[in-house]
């Protein structure tokens, strides 16, 4: 996956966030949803016949799971495609899979959480790993949930990652019940793969809570693309028959919640951006970004396929509860820290388990920057103070790099420690950043 998309030769290291004093005029592209990329990917690779998905997202993450799925004996091949950021997707199914593979996951959680299933179906073992850095995240529900459906898995009494599938070519499903507080990946994961198992399946959320809602709507869309009608008995309740997933040629959405930082610049740097090609209908968590940039005081519009945002007079200080949109919170934040009065959003304890505890980051970096951020137990508080320079910490973390460039717009001297993390879901996003600004007024 290169040319025009992910490219390992993406911006590494340090990165001096570039300032500006004038307004933002600027209409950008944003490349495919990583989200419904790695969904169809997974999708295609279960489906009767070869599919094609066109647009899809060319980054770190989506890499990982093509080269998870080829490590299964699926056949991933380019096509010349129409989009600007590299080739269409050929996927062919394989019957059998491949036994005897390893799937490095990287950082991707939709990858650890989406093979895991997929790997059953293999005829024999499976080695699921992941980078370093990614080990601590949350799996354990998903493993007892593939033991309860009949899954054999030696993860050595740890309940994570590294772990192996000891697949039996079949998974027998049936009715289990999961607590998906730490991510709704573990009921997504479960979902996709259901239509394969002997008796489909039924799942059960116990938890109190149910993060990122949006994404579960997201794949219960994209099977009803199939042909495959999840039934929601009650809330937290789905029922997937058995059958057959149909070949079927995909566009991919642009990723909306990538969009987020550049639609909150012209609420930090003045002016307006657009972004081009956003969908009228969208179970994406970014489609919420129109309501709520304004709600923190942004003029938001649409026309002609893009949605445009303009920054008003002041940033309001919220109150919100983002459960069902956490993966917008490190670009809020970037919002808040301008406030007129303070922010608190709730609801996203869970995203403590994400590429990194994006909360301890988040209030972290703030605070290193002089302002001030207060760690909640299921959020963050932040009061508007003056910020000063310093090093923006990315942890190994997409959201918190583009987090720091967001507030460099406007305090001189923040340095992002960590540019080349954005590869892992926008690999072209220092290049997109500048062509943004090289539209400022004067």
């Amino acid at each position: 996956m290169t040319a025009h998309g992910y490219s390992p030769d993406a911006p590494r290291g340090a990165y001096a966030t570039p300032t500006t004093a004038g307004g933002l005029s600027a209409t950008l592209t944003i490349p495919g949803s990583k989200s419904l990329t790695n969904r169809e990917l997974i999708l295609a690779a279960l489906a009767e016949g070869p599919s094609r998905l066109m647009s899809p997202l060319q980054s770190d993450d989506s890499r990982r799971m093509v080269e998870g799925l080829r490590a299964l004996g699926v056949t991933v091949e380019e096509v010349a495609g129409d989009g600007p950021f590299g080739p269409d997707l050929r996927v062919t199914p394989a019957s059998p899979l491949t036994a005897g593979a390893t799937v490095d996951c990287g950082q991707a959680g939709t990858v650890m959480r989406f093979l895991a299933p997929l790997a059953g179906f293999a005829p024999g073992d499976v080695l699921i790993t992941a980078h370093e850095s990614a080990l601590h995240r949350p799996m354990s529900e998903m493993i007892r949930a593939l033991r309860d459906l009949g899954v054999d898995i030696d993860d050595g009494g740890r309940w994570s990652l590294p772990f192996t599938v000891r697949g039996r070519g079949r998974i027998r499903g049936g009715e289990i019940t999961i607590d998906a507080s730490a991510s709704s990946q573990f009921v997504s994961g479960l979902l996709l793969a259901a239509p394969c198992f002997d008796v489909g399946l039924r799942l059960r959320h116990t938890g109190s809570r149910l993060p990122s809602t949006p994404h579960i709507d997201m794949t219960i869309e994209a099977l009803a693309r199939r042909g495959v009608y999840v039934e929601r008995p009650a809330p937290g309740e789905w029922i997937v028959p058995a059958g057959p997933l149909r070949a079927k040629d995909i566009a991919i959405e642009p990723d909306l919640s990538n969009a987020a930082p550049f639609l909150a610049a012209a609420m930090v740097a003045g002016g307006s951006v657009s972004v081009s090609g956003w969908p009228p209908h969208s179970t994406q968590p970014g489609a919420q970004l129109a309501d709520i940039l304004q709600l923190m005081g942004a003029r938001v519009s649409r026309r002609g396929g893009a949605l445009t945002v303009t920054g008003g007079r002041e940033i309001h200080g919220v109150d919100l509860d983002l459960s069902a949109v956490s993966e917008l919170t490190p670009t809020l934040v970037g919002l808040a820290v301008f406030a007129e009065s303070p922010t608190t959003f709730h609801g996203i304890g869970h995203i403590r388990g994400h590429e990194t505890d994006r909360i301890a980051a988040l209030a972290g970096n703030v605070n290193a920057l002089g302002g001030s951020a207060e760690e909640l137990p299921d959020g963050i508080r932040i009061t508007p103070a003056p910020l000063r320079g310093g090093t923006w910490k990315a942890h190994h973390d997409h959201r918190m790099a583009t987090t720091g460039a967001l507030i460099g717009l406007r305090v001189p001297d923040v340095v992002v420690d960590d540019i080349g993390t954005t590869a892992k879901t926008l690999p072209q996003f220092t290049q997109l950043w500048e062509e943004m600004l090289r539209g400022v007024k004067a």
